[in-house]
């Protein structure tokens, strides 16, 4: 194994020394990290559970078994380790034909395992992580025994003579590549030059970050046989390469070709980057053309990357211009609560995200992407929403989709991380896309914590990026920086400036700190007794002072418990405190209905159950995990729990109230939906108790006229708006209600005669004869399975109750999109499917009363098969479900030495002496369960 100096990306020395850049950064970039192992993760930090957990398994896993699949491919001894699995699986025994021209055909290349490779690239470049920031020189063992066994193999590959290039290394054959050139489709082939990179970058990661000059030697020879490859194809030819759906997937190839460049100071390589430019997602970008609805969202986003390593190198404009443009394409507008992305792979509509929930959400790819885009451009750009996005992705997302268990042998992530009403997270992904990178994702927490300015003299600031429990080694400015934080729950953070050797009393340094946009006020900052009056440049306050040993900076920056709105449905709303995102504990499926409004504060904050403020809201997520909202458990995405969740739930509640004031009063809708409640908060929501005060009486005097109030009901309103304490500082008594002559009502307040103040109404006159409209209910027969879903078809009864006694009520039914019909009595509805009934009564003098209600009906179990094909002694067995309604929770099996688990992926059972039976069964999302299935498997004589 032969070690060297790094170069270029400047990353360490042969005898371990310090590297002069880390992880990455661009050369042009305005910021710049610090070296891995400079920054430590604090045991108390959120992130150490997740950390420490793929710590263990970079470990104890084989390095054996992550080779297998290429010495498999190159005819050398596997020394009996076992593949990964799954995607990263040893290929069909029959496929043989190597070489470029020799197509095996699609019988003897399981498509299943043509990705093979690409799970031990991800390994690799974990591995290399680890190191970086462990120092512990057993990691750096394994690399070097890794990159040893990838360079035997490239080398028994070449000798073959078989290939293009004597540069090829895979696991599998080079005719995928000549396929791809030939436009072979997704299922035929599977995004050969995607492998590629990730094989690349592992030995980049491990160059870079260990010093391997072996590494750095294979990534140069398969770059000239990339080169090979593509130089003698015309433009044309690799537009629409780049063109396809996942066969031409390249992952981040432009990245890496970019890096190599550097790091063999080969221009070729720059050329060979720019070859993977996909022209019309630049162009779009660049011109900021929204493009990207039903692309493959994880197809796309390394591109983003590898352009801005292209605009680095070359300086070219528009490459930076594409990746600011279809950045701002994603984030907000194609964002999730948690930071994802995505639908089924594809992304939907722009400025779309209720309107884009299916039941596989954010793959986790997609985010672990999307954090090293926002990374880049913080630290070309300064702009601090960037780091916004990276601070929601890396908590929300990357952290909770790190399974909470300890495995020797599975990454424990997820792949996709959905946000459909009870979703339940993909764990597990051994050797899947999202396992891969989940692998690197959990190794590197630390490299973002801080960044300093380009310039590492004695200059230099310090950027404070993420509140997270760290310690850094600030060797040029002589100090030790160790952080302490209560975050990502809100509260205090405190920042202790620690003197090392060559420190001196009095030394100037600045502090940059950034204000999260969730802070509630903008944040105090103290060293002592003393309140810093600090400026705020580029989104973070600036501290400018000479500073002692042992001085603390204390942070205290307040959080708030809030409704966040989708950007297409103001009613489908995210539970977020601070940074984090809190889901639902529900075993439901359907959305849940929730008083939001009615909890609102002035400040956009919400009341949780029991807890009077913020601070009772932190210490109640802090002892008990967790905080009541209308009945319902809600706590932090991230802790890494497999249990069902909802991140998104409905404003909504049956009575209309304001925090520490209901009333009995029934929220009634007009025929578009909205209601009294929706009119008070409309944007821009009032932001005192005057405007508050304000907004009700105007409100509620429409209502009251729109026949949604009878008067009664109208001074309970006023009463409990006046009486509420939507301004946090405690319930008030109101006063009287008095008719008066104006045209809504109006308020004023004076002090009682206990000299406490009160508020006294005036309704107008006129509004005592307003009609009253019909009040409507729409209730089923039966109650639902716990999922929310109904498991026989309801019969819908509609009540309606003439409250003006106008007489003449008449009432009209409708079902989804049919037209109105009379109401004669229960009726049935039409079946399986997801129905909206709606229903008004009208009364002899035209008032009318509106309801709506939906149901979700899935009367019918899911219908599963087995295939099963032939693998010589032994066969493999995929299982499949289909459910038209609800959709499929879960196919389970078990056979001879099994238990009943959940399948996952195609699994291989070999024949025996006996026949064995294979039992498997498939759960709806509505909790249809079908009956057993069974599956018998021949004796090994008898097998055909």
């Amino acid at each position: 194994m032969t070690r060297g100096n790094a170069m270029a990306w400047g990353t360490m020395a042969a005898d371990g020394g310090e590297a002069t850049a880390s992880t990455g950064i661009l050369s042009s970039a305005q910021l710049r990290p610090f070296p891995l192992d400079r920054v430590r993760i604090g045991d108390d930090s959120v992130f150490a559970r997740a950390k420490n957990q793929m710590l263990h398994l970079a470990r104890v896993y084989p390095v054996d078994r992550l080779l297998a699949v290429f010495r498999a491919n190159a005819g050398l001894d596997t020394r009996g380790a076992l593949a990964p699995g799954n995607w990263e699986d040893f290929g069909h025994p029959r496929e043989q034909a190597w070489g470029e021209h020799d197509y095996p055909g699609r019988e003897n290349a399981q498509t299943a395992n043509l990705l093979r490779g690409h799970y031990a690239g991800h390994f690799l470049s974990m591995l290399a992580l680890a190191y970086a920031g462990e120092r512990d020189e057993a990691l750096r063992a394994k690399v070097d025994e890794f990159v040893s066994g990838l360079g035997e193999v490239q080398r028994a590959l070449g000798a073959t003579g078989r290939y293009s290039h004597p540069g090829f290394l895979a696991a599998y054959g080079e005719w995928q590549f000549s396929r791809l050139e030939d436009y072979a489709p997704y299922g035929e082939i599977w995004a050969p030059y995607y492998t590629t990179h990730k094989v690349m970058a592992g030995l980049l990661d491990a160059y870079e970050l260990t010093g391997s000059i072996e590494a750095r030697d294979i990534a140069v020879s398969m770059g000239h046989w990339v080169a090979h490859r593509l130089t003698r194809l015309d433009h044309e030819r690799i537009q629409r390469m780049w063109s396809l759906y996942i066969a031409g997937e390249f992952g981040g190839m432009n990245e890496t070709m970019a890096r190599l460049s550097v790091v063999a100071d080969e221009p070729l390589f720059l050329e060979v980057a720019q070859l993977f430019d996909q022209d019309d997602l630049l162009a779009a970008g660049a011109e900021r053309r929204d493009v990207l609805t039903d692309m493959h969202a994880n197809q796309h986003l390394p591109q983003l990357l590898g352009y801005l390593h292209e605009y680095d190198l070359t300086g070219e404009r528009r490459y930076l211009e594409a990746v600011l443009g279809l950045w701002d394409q994603i984030v907000p507008g194609r964002m999730y609560a948690h930071g994802g992305t995505g639908e089924s792979e594809l992304w939907g509509p722009p400025h779309t995200v209720a309107g884009d929930i299916g039941d596989r959400n954010a793959e986790t790819c997609a985010t672990y992407n999307l954090l090293k885009i926002a990374r880049q451009l913080f630290a070309l750009t300064r702009e601090p929403r960037f780091m916004a996005y990276y601070e929601r992705g890396v908590l929300n997302h990357i952290l909770a989709s790190r399974r909470d268990i300890d495995s020797d042998t599975s990454p424990e992530v997820a792949y996709m991380f959905p946000v459909n009403p009870g979703a339940v997270a993909e764990f597990d992904n051994v050797g899947t896309c999202c396992g891969g990178t989940g692998l690197e994702n959990h190794a590197k927490y630390q490299d973002t914590v801080f960044f300093t300015s380009t310039d590492a003299g004695a200059d230099a600031d310090l950027w404070v990026n993420l509140f997270v429990s760290a310690t850094l080694d600030w060797r040029e400015q002589h100090v030790t920086v160790r952080m302490q934080t209560t975050q990502p729950l809100g509260g205090t953070t405190e920042l202790t400036i620690e003197g090392a050797d060559g420190f001196v009393d009095g030394t100037p340094l600045t502090l940059r700190i950034r204000v999260p946009e969730w802070a509630a006020d903008a944040p105090v900052l103290r060293i002592g007794d003393e309140t810093i009056d600090a400026p705020v440049e580029h989104g973070y306050q600036v501290v400018r002072r000479e500073w002692s040993s042992g001085e603390v900076l204390r942070i205290d920056s307040h959080a708030s418990l809030r409704s966040v709105a989708t950007l297409d449905d103001a009613m489908l709303q995210s539970i977020e405190f601070g940074p984090s995102v809190l889901v639902a504990r529900s075993d439901a499926t359907t959305t849940l209905d929730l008083a939001l409004a009615q909890r609102r504060l002035l400040d956009g904050s919400l009341r949780a159950d029991e807890i009077g403020s913020a601070a009772d809201v932190e210490a109640a997520l802090r002892t008990d995990g967790a905080v009541s909202i209308a009945g319902v458990r809600f706590e932090p995405v991230w802790t890494g729990s497999s249990s069902r969740y909802h991140m998104y739930v409905r404003a909504s509640g049956a009575s209309i109230g304001f925090v520490g004031a209901e009333t009995d009063v029934p929220v009634r809708v007009r025929h578009d939906g909205s209601s009294l409640l929706d009119d008070v908060w409309r944007e821009p929501a009032p932001s005192t108790r005057a405007e508050f005060l304000d907004r009700v009486g105007k409100t509620a005097s429409v209502a009251r006229r729109d026949g949604l109030l009878a008067q009664s009901e109208l001074v309970q309103v006023l009463e409990a708006a006046a009486a509420s304490d939507v301004d946090g500082l405690g319930g008030h008594p109101h006063g009287s209600v008095i008719d008066a002559d104006v045209t809504a009502a109006t308020w004023r307040e004076h002090a009682g005669a206990d000299g406490i103040p009160v508020v006294e109404w005036s309704v107008p006159r006129a509004l005592a004869d307003a009609p009253i409209a019909p009040s409507v209910a729409i209730t089923p027969g039966v109650l639902p399975a716990p999922s929310g879903w109904f498991t026989e078809v309801p019969t819908i009864t509609v009540a309606a109750e003439d409250l003006a006694g106008a007489g003449g009520l008449r009432v009209e039914v409708a079902v989804s999109d049919d037209e109105w019909m009379p109401y004669t009595g229960p009726f049935a509805l039409p079946g399986d499917g997801e129905h909206r009934v709606r229903a008004r009564a009208i009364d002899a003098t035209g008032a009318t009363g509106h309801a709506s209600r939906d149901f979700a009906v899935d009367t019918g179990a899911p219908v599963s098969r087995a295939t099963v094909r032939q693998l010589g002694s032994s066969v493999e067995i995929t299982l499949t479900a289909t459910d038209e309604v609800s959709g499929v929770e879960r196919i389970q099996w078990e056979g001879p030495g099994t238990f009943w688990a959940t399948f996952h992926e195609a699994f291989v059972r070999a024949l025996s002496d006996h026949e064995q039976v294979i039992e498997f069964a498939a759960t709806d999302r509505a909790g249809n369960e079908e009956p057993r299935q069974r599956l018998i498997l021949p004796a090994r004589g008898d097998a055909s």
